[in-house]
């Protein structure tokens, strides 16, 4: 009797899951280093004010999004 593993799609699914938890991450980092980056800004040349915490932070976002969708779309390519 031919035995196959029950377990066979099992590293796959952690691989996945260590991928997008990887990026879920990723988009974090990226946005909070944004924002700290605003707020050195606004305590440099803007004391008093949150603009430029709102704008690059804004723009972290929008960044990070482009690298999750950019590495999500790469990632189905390679798996196919």
């Amino acid at each position: 009797m031919d035995k196959q593993p029950q377990n066979s799609k099992k590293p796959s699914q952690y691989n996945n899951y260590i991928k997008y938890s990887g990026l879920a991450i990723q988009m974090v980092v990226v946005i909070y280093l944004g924002h700290l980056l605003g707020e050195y800004l606004d305590n440099t040349y803007n004391p008093g004010s949150d603009l430029y915490a709102k704008i690059c932070t804004l723009v972290a976002v929008f960044l990070s999004t482009f690298m999750v969708i950019r590495q999500v779309i790469s990632g189905e390519k390679n798996n196919d």
